[in-house]
């Protein structure tokens, strides 16, 4: 009887956490420096250094990942949430190290808000991360992680909008994750 209780509680322990999204990047829930404006890396003046994250807890039948970093702080200024990051990474992967947008071949990744007439980049420039840049005040980033039973078909350079029709029916689960960036 014991051992079985604590057969069940340990297997319940473990699921209740579920899928789960953490970075080393982002500190008491504020992203570092490095990782947006302040940071030394860009692309012609978009903050380009990607944050680390790693995710556990991935749901069985898992067969890739799409990754959503957005900024509904945004709305206000620009009048759009502000697309920072949109990848396709493989089933296999359990991380993205930092900087993974520059260094990783095996990501697809989609076009970010950079390549609007507000940040000016074109479409090669701006299918990477494109990190924080808030013009008016602290923003706070949204950054999603989507398990999905198929492998996502795309090229380099796609839209939100074409992510999101081919994961239609096929997400298995999601983890979220938000972060702070400050301004000086």
């Amino acid at each position: 009887m014991k051992k079985s209780l604590v057969l069940g509680t340990l297997l319940l322990g473990a699921s209740a956490f579920g899928f789960e999204l953490t970075s080393s990047g982002i500190e008491n829930g504020y992203i570092k420096e490095k990782y947006g404006q302040y940071g030394t890396e860009n692309i012609k003046g978009m903050p380009s250094l990607s944050l680390p994250l790693e995710w556990k807890g991935v749901p069985e039948g898992t067969k890739s990942f799409a990754l959503v970093m957005q900024d509904y702080d945004a709305i206000p200024v620009t009048g759009f949430s502000w697309i920072h990051w949109v990848a396709v990474i493989p089933g296999s992967y359990t991380k993205l190290e930092e900087n993974a947008s520059l260094t990783n071949k095996d990501i697809i990744q989609g076009v970010n808000s950079w390549i609007s007439s507000m940040g000016g980049l074109s479409k090669a420039e701006a299918s990477h991360f494109g990190g924080p840049a808030p013009p008016d005040k602290e923003h706070t980033y949204e950054i999603t992680i989507y398990a999905l039973d198929k492998e996502i078909k795309l090229e380099n350079g796609y839209y939100l909008n074409e992510l999101y029709k081919e994961m239609e029916g096929h997400v298995l689960d999601s983890a979220t994750l938000e972060g702070v960036y400050k301004t000086k």
